[in-house]
């Protein structure tokens, strides 16, 4: 470099302001179309990451705010444990405090309205001590002793809201709230309120609980405060704990819906990312083709003084700066994308992780600070290559046309070896139940496959084949094909961001359509009859079932030719993780009643034998065979022999089916949830369900307790809560194929207007302006077919990984791969269809001058 060069002397920063920044505003629709990709990349992920975090965290602060300030918890299983450990507890001489709760999700009916609620039975006396929000505030004029009487219900303003309670309670005729109990209803009186955040909550008092909800004598856990400098462990060895019993710590709930929504969360995250990682080959096709266009600046300025170094330095600079204004935009839209979404959608974002929370915005400068930079660092990795072609420039030789900037071409084993690398990580195992190396290895297929463009161009064109007899006879289409094959570096630029949108959305269509797919055969399969009769709705079903006499004289209504029933329990394995399922049901045949994965084993004469889902295999180390702790009502330590694997989408945590007759056997527990009618012939379902609901108004009990449903109407419930569970993904899926159409606008845009002197000597030498226009949609379809169909099969592949390795690893579950052609096809079609007629648009803005004069410039 000459040190006598203005050039020389000059600061990074000045060289950027100089030399780039009047490129920049010279051409304001490319860039602004990659400065789009990154803030949009940015703000998709910081918004998913802000929704979810604002999310859980108001989850667990309102997990917090139930469980008080305790030390551990004692807790048993949803049927609770014997009281008589509560006075164990409270004598211990190192436990300062003991607080007995009995804790129930149920349902409350008032004013027409039937929702979940949760009924917590607390001694007033003790509890406010552990929880000052527990404490139940009633009128003046009520009593001080209000709080003491077995029908008085304090709830808290969540509940007020869902139900349309007036904000002050009256204590001469308060408000009557019935909840369910089995299929009758036990009447409660308002008589003021909690201060408990979060879900619906009804506090009463301990021994009214017990005595009208049927928990005489139980508990479901005890809240314990310690002495000062008292050993936790210590405590709770001495304690002896029965079977079934567990020694939790407050938290354990929080982190256990933390474990569970993970999974999702993650993938929304990396979904998100998508769109980002799609923007670092957007900027890399506007940068490349800025630098191919500015190939005599940089040699100028190159014979002027300006070093390889600092042509490499510039362009970096220039993404960076793209990449940094990007950011900063990205994370003003994602703040907003998140507010609105927390408005709307409460945080669910279609996942139903986070039931009964309202969170509020929590905005994180460490979170900002990442997602910025993520987006910097995605514009300098989009910018990397561009700058090794300004780098490797030769200007003298620039200068004279006889050189210019090009796509290094300098490792051919780079994109096989990538492609081999991604194949290998798909078969790693998760980390820590996230599936790292399956997304590893959808990164390295996406990077191989871009990488082998060129190879895959060529060997579509046919470079050593000569060419037909039809382009022979059609000098325009032999033209077009020959530069698209023999110019297949700039393919590279031109389609690479297609390629990666179009592989990640044909990988995300055919992952949702599988999915879906599955989900109906499963629904088909486990819903075999004509009617379904259920008690609860979400997940209350500690007081709403029915009882034996009920399901009798149900099954004897006009209409009925027979019933099958459930009964639906959770069981908590472990107090940080999930809770599972307990279906008891009549079996028959498994291999036709589930939806098996494999033949089940033979039963074991007198062993209890029981079907696992797929998710007790991961999370719980259930092995088919083999036996497994299963921790029943009355006998906490089962050993039962796992007999057969099945599916099951709607329980992530996991679940097990056995015998009703063996529940029974075991448990003594002959309630009911749901019951299946197969109607007579000729019968309809609306008779029948009228004649149920005859029935039970009879015997003066409400029908609005139990609700009816065809297989139709739950299939298209489950339809439409599958629906918006992807509703995010598809909105992904979409800015991800934006960014990548715009990418090949802005591809084609550029390099038309850098063939200006090429489409000049076409002219000159007789081309017509339509002759032109006709070569450039050739090459625009050529290079935007082999960009399609190279997008398709890395699609195809990586579509393989997210179904066969992702899910499992992330949901515990697996489906047959089932691509839906037809909209494959079609979404084929409509990029190389947007392709071709963006480079005919292109070409048709271009023309516009006068192209002959544009010949002068090499004069």
């Amino acid at each position: 470099m000459n040190p006598a060069s203005p050039i020389g002397h000059a600061t990074l920063w000045q060289q950027l302001r100089h030399l780039s920044w009047p490129e920049l505003r010279h051409q304001p629709w490319r860039n602004l179309t990659a400065l789009m990709a990154v803030v949009l990349g940015v703000a998709l992920a910081f918004s998913v990451h802000l929704i979810n975090e604002s999310a859980l965290s108001e989850f667990s602060a309102a997990v917090r705010n139930v469980n008080g300030q305790a030390d551990f918890e004692l807790q048993g299983q949803r049927e609770g444990f014997d009281e008589a450990l509560y006075d164990r507890v409270s004598q211990h001489p190192q436990v300062s405090l003991a607080s007995p709760v009995i804790d129930i999700d149920t349902l409350g009916l008032v004013n027409g309205q039937r929702k979940a609620v949760r009924l917590l039975g607390i001694d007033a006396l003790v509890a406010p001590a552990l929880n000052l929000d527990l404490l139940p505030q009633a009128p003046p004029q009520a009593g001080r002793l209000i709080m003491l009487q077995p029908d008085a219900a304090f709830v808290n303003d969540t509940a007020r809201q869902q139900w349309g309670l007036p904000p002050t309670d009256n204590a001469a005729s308060p408000t009557t709230i019935r909840l369910q109990q089995g299929v009758d209803t036990v009447s409660v009186r308002v008589q003021g309120r909690v201060a408990l955040a979060g879900e619906p909550v009804i506090v009463m008092d301990i021994a009214g609980v017990q005595t009208q909800f049927g928990w005489l004598g139980r508990l479901s856990r005890i809240d314990v405060r310690l002495q000062a400098g008292a050993d936790r462990e210590q405590v709770v060895r001495e304690l002896n704990l029965p079977r079934g019993v567990q020694a939790i710590t407050p938290q354990a709930s929080a982190q256990r819906v933390s474990n569970l929504s993970r999974a999702y969360r993650v993938n929304l995250t990396v979904l998100a990312l998508v769109a980002l990682f799609t923007g670092s080959f957007l900027v890399f096709s506007i940068l490349s083709l800025s630098v191919a266009r500015r190939t005599a600046h940089f040699a100028l300025l190159g014979v002027l003084g300006l070093s390889a170094r600092e042509r490499l330095r510039l362009v970096l600079a220039e993404s960076a700066l793209l990449g940094l204004l990007g950011s900063l935009l990205g994370l003003i839209l994602g703040t907003a994308l998140a507010q609105t979404a927390l408005r709307l959608l409460a945080g669910d974002l279609g996942g139903g992780y986070f039931p009964g929370v309202t969170p509020t915005l929590q905005w994180s400068l460490l979170a900002a600070c990442v997602y910025g930079s993520l987006g910097v660092i995605a514009a300098l990795v989009g910018g990397w290559l561009p700058a090794r072609m300004a780098q490797g420039l030769a200007p003298a030789q620039a200068l004279k046309g006889l050189g210019g900037a090009s796509p290094p071409n300098h490792l051919p084993w780079a994109g096989p070896v990538l492609l081999l690398l991604g194949s290998a990580l798909a078969t790693a195992p998760p980390v820590g139940d996230i599936p790292l190396a399956a997304y590893a290895s959808v990164a390295c297929l996406l990077l191989g496959g871009i990488v082998c463009v060129p190879t895959g161009v060529a060997w579509m064109l046919g470079s050593g084949q000569r060419p037909s007899r039809w382009m022979l006879r059609h000098p325009l289409a032999l033209l077009a094909t020959s530069r698209a094959r023999h110019q297949r570096h700039s393919a590279t630029i031109a389609v690479a961001g297609v390629v990666a949108s179009l592989a990640l959305s044909v990988a995300l269509t055919v992952m949702v359509a599988s999915f879906r797919y599955a989900v109906i055969n499963w629904l088909d399969t486990i819903l075999p009859a004509d009617l379904y009769l259920r008690t609860s709705i979400s997940s209350a079903s500690d007081n709403a079932f029915l009882l034996p006499e009920w399901v009798q004289a149900i099954s004897q209504v006009p209409g009925v030719a027979r019933t099958e029933t459930q009964r639906v329990l959770t069981l908590q394995l472990d107090p940080a993780q999930p809770a599972v399922t307990l279906l008891a049901r009549p079996l028959g045949d498994p291999s036709r009643t589930l939806p098996l994965v494999d033949a089940p084993l033979p039963p074991l004469p007198g062993e209890v034998n029981v079907y696992v889902s797929e998710a007790m295999l991961s999370l719980w180390g259930a092995r088919l065979g083999e036996p497994f702790t299963l921790p029943l009502p009355q006998h906490p330590e089962l050993r039962v022999q796992v007999r057969g694997v099945w599916r099951d989408y709607a329980r992530q945590g996991g679940s097990v089916v056995i015998d009703a007759r063996d529940y029974e056997r075991l448990s003594g527990d002959t309630r009911v949830n749901d019951l299946a009618l197969w109607l007579s012939p000729g019968q309809t379902a609306a008779s029948v369900e009228q004649a149920v609901r005859d029935t039970l108004r009879r015997s003066n009990t409400d029908d609005n307790l139990i609700e009816f449903a065809s297989p139709g109407e739950i299939r298209a419930l489950s339809l439409r809560i599958f629906d918006r569970s992807f509703a995010v993904t598809y909105w992904l899926q979409a800015v991800a194929i934006g960014i990548g159409l715009f990418g090949v606008a802005a591809s084609f845009s550029a390099q038309v207007l850098a063939r200006r002197k090429e489409f000049g000597l076409l002219s000159h030498l007789g081309l017509t302006r339509r002759q032109i226009l006709t070569l450039v949609a050739g090459e625009g379809a050529v290079w935007s077919a082999a960009g399609t169909l190279l997008g398709l099969a890395l699609g195809m592949a990586v579509s393989v990984v997210l179904v066969k390795v992702v899910n499992p690893q992330s949901f515990h579950w697996s489906m047959d791969l089932t691509p839906p052609w037809p909209r494959l096809l079609a979404l084929c079609a409509a990029v190389m269809l947007a392709g071709t007629l963006t480079a005919w648009l292109s070409a048709r803005s271009t023309a516009k001058g006068d192209l002959i004069r544009a010949v002068k410039e090499d004069w």
